[in-house]
């Protein structure tokens, strides 16, 4: 490409009308005639000035060109002789580009010859082992907000002129200390008061030192696993349990044991138990996703035999502050005498997902590991979004906002339930109801729980197949959960006859049966 067609051929490609300003076009052209050989090395480029007036723009853009492409390497500008095309071609390659430069026609447009071409599209035989586990099985959805995305609260309702008056307050006094990382465990007066409130809201037995503030119950369980497992190590984990603490848990390369629940909660087999692992991962105070509370006598049984077999436990204790009709269960944590629980909740749950901040509380004799590692592998900071939670709590803020909200949901589910017998009478189970934000619609034994949510999603209304919190398939039972938290009052019942709509037509038609 000589420099007359090299002139030509950014003029047929400069688009003046784009939003895109004609500076980083120029630029991003010539980068790529330098990149895709068709500038090769040692082409001398016109004059700043004379691609100006070929381009007809001003002679300062060019020269901001120029200089970039010197800045990044792509060209070489001698002093009193010109600027040059830089040799950037990587040692390998070299030896096979002595060929002519393909020829650019002036106005032409499209792909060119030695263009970098697309890149093939990659499919999951590209990725590890457990890489490929954690896509093929990733439970994430599209959609992270409607009627009925479960395990949502609804964000409308957030005190946010409250939450912005004491972020500006915080804010204004610009405190550097709230500017950097954060110390191991997050900003002590948050610790300090997320003690006082779980000490008396959750019945936890723990000091402000044992907490350690994370982005989330995602990254506790990372964290406590990354620290206390090797590879292989066998966890327990509740069948069906939450998809997402599960791939956590395969993707840190420890071994799952699915341990079946019942209406009391984990039931280990006596296979399980002849096998001790290394850690539990439990939800003993609402059971995801089934709903069901883990009993005192099994509480103690598994707390005892953590004991005897040094196996950790983790209690995933996500939302069990919405209660409806009783109050809030004590803690798996405050009944361990042993040292054996690490607690890990979210402020997400009750406040807003966008947060992102939960925390764990490790038993006193891993507090050190546990802030030297959450610091050396995340380096956290957002102590500012902290100090807010923290005013936030002292101020009561928190704890009126957890009651307002868990009125509102316990009408919402209502409503659903309600929606729900109207429409199926006692034909279609639900289970799981009597806290958090989401209950379970238990479908026939026929039913494609999957396809049902499928064709919910076309129609517009979000839901999860039960089916996908199962290890195996086909699952034992078949069910849809309905997350009823930020679904408006007024919109539950309209939402649900379209779901209905779905499910007389996808579930309830009986099976074909074989000629």
């Amino acid at each position: 490409m000589d420099t007359v067609i090299l002139s030509d051929w950014l003029a047929a490609r400069l688009d003046r009308g784009a939003a895109e300003p004609v500076y980083r076009q120029t630029l991003r052209l010539m980068q790529q005639a330098i990149l895709t050989g068709q500038l090769p090395p040692g082409t001398k480029l016109p004059s700043s000035r004379t691609l100006a007036e070929d381009l007809g723009v001003a002679r300062n853009t060019v020269l901001h060109v120029y200089d970039q492409l010197t800045a990044e390497g792509y060209v070489i500008s001698t002093t009193g002789s010109g600027t040059y095309v830089a040799d950037t071609r990587p040692d390998s390659a070299a030896v096979n580009t002595r060929r002519k430069p393909a020829v650019v026609e002036a106005g032409a447009r499209g792909a060119l010859p030695g263009e970098i071409p697309t890149p093939p599209k990659r499919d999951l035989s590209d990725l590890s082992n457990r890489g490929r586990r954690l896509i093929d099985k990733a439970g994430v959805s599209a959609k992270q907000w409607g009627a009925f995305m479960p395990g949502v609260p609804d964000v409308a309702e957030f005190p946010a002129r409250t939450w912005s008056r004491l972020q500006a307050r915080l804010w204004k006094e610009a405190n550097p200390d709230l500017l950097t990382y954060a110390p191991g465990g997050g900003y002590r007066p948050l610790r300090r008061a997320l003690s006082d409130y779980l000490r008396v809201a959750r019945s936890v037995n723990c000091t402000a030192d044992q907490i350690i503030i994370t982005t989330g119950i995602h990254q506790s369980i990372d964290l406590a696993v990354r620290l206390l497992t090797d590879v292989g190590d066998r966890a327990w984990v509740e069948e069906p349990c939450y998809w997402g603490a599960r791939s956590v848990l395969q993707s840190s390369g420890v071994t799952l044991v699915p341990v079946p629940v019942d209406e009391e909660g984990l039931n280990p087999r006596e296979q399980d138990l002849q096998q001790p692992p290394r850690l539990a991962l439990v939800t003993p105070s609402h059971q995801y996703p089934l709903g069901m509370v883990m009993s005192l006598a099994r509480r103690r049984t598994l707390l005892e035999y953590a004991r005897q077999h040094n196996v950790w436990i983790i209690e995933d204790d996500y939302d069990s502050e919405f209660r409806y009709g009783s109050r809030p269960l004590a803690s798996l944590q405050g009944l361990d005498g042993a040292g054996q629980v690490i607690y890990v909740g979210s402020l997400g749950k009750m406040l807003f997902p966008g947060l992102r901040m939960g925390y764990m509380i490790a038993p006193e004799h891993l507090v050190d590991t546990f802030r030297t590692g959450v610091a050396e592998l995340y380096r956290e900071g957002q102590l500012m979004q902290q100090a807010v939670m923290t005013d936030f709590i002292m101020d009561g803020h928190l704890t009126s906002h957890v009651r307002r909200m868990r009125a509102l949901y316990g009408e919402r589910r209502q409503i659903l339930i309600d929606a729900i017998t109207a429409r199926f009478g006692s034909e279609l189970p639900v289970m799981g109801d009597e806290a958090g934000l989401h209950l379970v619609l238990g479908l026939p034994e026929h039913a494609n729980d999957r396809a049902v949510t499928s064709a919910a999603f076309d129609a517009g209304v979000i839901v999860r197949p039960l089916a996908s919190y199962y290890s195996v398939d086909p699952p034992p039972r078949r069910g849809l959960l309905l997350g009823y938290a930020c679904v408006a009052n007024d919109k539950i019942g309209p939402a649900f006859d379209t779901l209905a709509r779905v499910i007389e037509q996808t579930a309830l038609k009986a099976p074909t049966r074989a000629a």
